[in-house]
């Protein structure tokens, strides 16, 4: 039989840059911002103070979100990049070496020496097929599916923006007590956690709940120290 072989398949972009800010961002957003305005209105009814301290909250944690995952993943796409140039100035100072290394990687999985051999010496007669090879055997990365830090810095600030106004959103709305912010903020959270089990093998009943319990126990105990400290009279 000759041709290629049909794929039947496709698998989900998982190296992208842009799932995990997203989804910790909108998850930290709404849990933070959920968390915070309990705690105020654990310590005052004064809803404009409630409001400014969930708007000061949406824009201090978009903006340090952004910023996080601008620069976390900017120095591991340099430092991935730093490692890359090293494996090609090996490769072009010592190709044998580098050619038997790859055998020797392909022998580790199972094929032929012989095999193994000449699929080395294939690899290696293309230059950037050698690196991409090298650098995903070596290093675990793709030189060209390196994780973008624009994309996670915009994935982060939109996502947390859009998790923290959901807690905030009765207060500008004008509704003056906590009730209404909790239960939207608590279906958000089911829901945001259901949402996940779509891009992960977990069911949607189980992340649902476990995001729940998280944002609950945060806001919880963030309301009772709002509770005391507004108590004391601080």
């Amino acid at each position: 039989m000759t041709g290629r072989a049909e794929i039947h398949h496709q698998h989900r972009d998982v190296n992208g840059g842009w799932l995990r800010p997203s989804v910790f961002g909108a998850m930290d957003g709404l849990v933070s911002n959920f968390a915070l305005i309990a705690g105020v209105a654990g310590g005052t009814s004064n809803a404009k103070i409630i409001s400014l301290a969930g708007i000061a909250g949406l824009a201090a944690g978009a903006f340090s979100m952004a910023g996080g995952e601008y620069v976390s993943v900017a120095s591991q796409r340099e430092l991935a990049l730093a490692e890359i140039a090293v494996e090609k100035r090996e490769l072009e100072r010592h190709p044998e070496a580098e050619q038997a290394e790859l055998a020797e990687v392909f022998v580790g999985r199972g094929v032929e020496p012989e095999l193994a051999d000449r699929v080395a010496e294939q690899i290696s007669r293309n230059p950037d097929q050698a690196l991409e090879i090298h650098a995903q055997n070596e290093l675990g990365v793709d030189p060209g599916d390196l994780p973008s830090p624009r994309v996670a810095a915009v994935s982060s600030f939109l996502s947390f923006s859009a998790g923290a106004v959901l807690p905030l959103l009765p207060y500008l709305l004008g509704v003056t007590s906590l009730w209404l912010s909790a239960v939207l903020s608590c279906l958000a959270l089911f829901g945001a956690g259901a949402l996940v089990s779509t891009v992960t093998a977990r069911t949607w009943w189980y992340s649902g709940l476990r995001q729940l319990v998280v944002g609950v126990l945060a806001a919880g105990l963030t309301f009772g120290l709002g509770s005391l400290i507004g108590a004391s009279g601080l």
